[in-house]
């Protein structure tokens, strides 16, 4: 059994190339495979691999000061879903080209996964506000699914969110919106962006659909989310959509 994981957490990374060079070094030595991307402002990986090989590499940064507040999602598979191990400095560690989109003194205000829930079946919010949720992610993974009733764009990729929102803002001004993608860089940043231009009503969707589907399930989510790798997609439960050596057994 393969054990795959998501996380990011933002931290001020002085030299991203040299951190690079030391996680890929880590993660050959451990035979990993996936795609690790730092940036100044953080870190963002998907993993996979055996079981402790995985919590060896981990273990050195919930030990470093800077990553105290890395949370790890996991999932597993009968085969490892990546090709090979991809390493990359990037100017952000998910490309949005707004300033002020990264948290670097407090994030954007969450709502957890469970009080998502409970909002998504009494139909509005603790303030008794309509609930809606804004799916930041791109057309290709809303195919696969997303959350029912949802405001999805028509995007290609995230940097066409903000002219892509805009036809909607006016609509959404008696609501609470929370904003969702996958593990959670996306709406965290959109969140932050969305509150800077006067969308105070906003929040984000603590660790993403994954966050969700791990500590909830699939209730209120029609279909499975999709992930950038051989798995295609995760239903609910956290089983890949496509597993090839599971298939074949």
């Amino acid at each position: 059994m393969v054990t795959n994981i998501a996380a990011y957490h933002f931290t001020p990374i002085e030299a991203p190339a040299d951190f690079a060079t030391a996680l890929r070094a880590r993660a050959e030595a451990l035979a990993l495979r996936g795609s690790v991307l730092v940036a100044g402002e953080g870190l963002n990986l998907f993993l996979a691999g055996g079981a402790e090989a995985i919590e060896s590499f981990l273990a050195p940064l919930h030990e470093d000061a800077r990553f105290a507040g890395l949370r790890v999602k996991y999932s597993h598979s009968a085969r490892i879903p990546f090709a090979r191990l991809k390493v990359k400095v990037k100017p952000e560690i998910i490309s949005f080209r707004r300033p002020g989109t990264t948290p670097e003194d407090a994030r954007a205000p969450v709502v957890e996964p469970r009080t998502l829930a409970r909002w998504l079946q009494q139909g509005h919010d603790d303030a008794g506000r309509r609930v809606v949720m804004l799916d930041t992610r791109n057309a290709q993974e809303i195919e696969y699914g997303t959350f029912a009733g949802a405001l999805t764009l028509p995007i290609d990729k995230f940097t066409d969110l903000p002219a892509a929102l805009e036809p909607h803002r006016d609509a959404l001004t008696d609501a609470t919106v929370v904003s969702f993608c996958t593990g959670g860089i996306r709406c965290e940043k959109a969140a932050l962006w969305m509150r800077a231009e006067g969308m105070d009503n906003v929040l984000q969707l603590d660790d993403g659909i994954l966050g969700y589907f791990e500590q909830v399930g699939g209730f209120g989510f029609d279909g499975a989310c999709f992930v950038f790798d051989e798995r295609v997609a995760l239903r609910p439960d956290l089983t890949p959509l496509v597993d090839e050596a599971a298939d074949a057994a």
